[in-house]
């Protein structure tokens, strides 16, 4: 028998995630999983709100104070466009369920669809609340 240890025979390498492009399809799909964390997150604050609402003026006071910082209209920013870009991709994956759109291309022209969705309407709520 042969001893192999002392010969190194050279084997290729996998492709891993730095040096792979991930398609955009992958990328919306990691994407969607992590707005849902965040949707989830989320509803921890407007459970906050609810309960400040019901427990009276001053804790309400502090929660919309929070809510009304530069930090906390950076939260709920994010927190809409994480909710719009979710619910566009929810839309399209349960059209997906149908079985349209499933070829490569028309399923790369449904990522543009659920990105510009998403940021006309998270910027059409913000604009809209601005507005008031």
């Amino acid at each position: 028998m042969t001893d192999t240890s002392q010969t190194k025979v050279p084997r290729p390498l996998s492709p891993h995630l730095s040096i792979y492009n991930l398609p955009l399809t992958a990328l919306m799909s990691i994407t969607h999983r992590m707005t849902g964390a965040v949707l989830a997150l989320g509803t921890l604050l407007w459970a906050a709100f609810l309960i400040s609402a019901a427990s009276g003026e001053e804790y309400y006071k502090m929660v919309m104070y929070a809510a009304s910082s530069h930090m906390g209209r950076i939260i709920l920013l994010l927190w809409s466009a994480a909710l719009y870009f979710h619910m566009c991709n929810g839309i399209r994956h349960m059209i997906w369920d149908t079985g349209k759109f499933l070829e490569k291309d028309k399923a790369m022209r449904t990522n543009y669809v659920v990105i510009l969705v998403a940021v006309i309407m998270t910027a059409v709520t913000w604009v809209c609340a601005y507005l008031k």
